[in-house]
């Protein structure tokens, strides 16, 4: 199996809730999963891992995050070609071109990406949305 890091920014703790029913579903797949902030991964660390799934709400004009994580996914971008890469987030407005333009730029470095999309949440995942986000987990697993 695969060794696989979730690393994330959270705000108000929706994405952070993504991000542990994410690692819930990997490990119910039978994956060695690691957890982390932002904060707590130098860009350098995910070439130690086979798969990564990066998560980020959307801000302001529906960006990425930009004083930590888009300073952070800015460095590592370069050393994504041919890794598996899967991305969510959470948002409560727009219509989530931020995760269209995010999409973009993961398939412009030569990442391989996770279903072709990443997963977003309207806000708090609550219910089908926590089942989501532990499915999502578990097929990022086996992907």
């Amino acid at each position: 199996m695969s060794k696989i890091l979730v690393v994330y920014w959270s705000g108000t703790g929706n994405t952070e809730a993504m991000a542990e029913k994410i690692k819930e579903g990997i490990e119910a797949a039978g994956a060695e999963v690691d957890l982390k902030t932002v904060s707590e991964v130098d860009p350098s660390d995910c070439d130690a891992y086979d798969k990564v799934a990066f998560g980020c709400p959307s801000m302001g004009v529906e960006v990425l995050e930009e004083d930590e994580f888009e300073p952070f996914f800015a460095d590592v971008e370069g050393s994504l070609a041919g890794k598996k890469i899967a991305l969510f987030g959470s948002y409560g407005w727009g219509d989530g071109q931020w995760m269209v333009d995010w999409e973009d730029r993961v398939r412009e470095c030569g990442a391989i990406l996770f279903l072709d999309k990443g997963l977003i949440v309207n806000s708090t995942p609550e219910g089908d949305d926590e089942e989501l986000c532990v499915d999502f987990g578990k097929t990022f697993a086996a992907f």
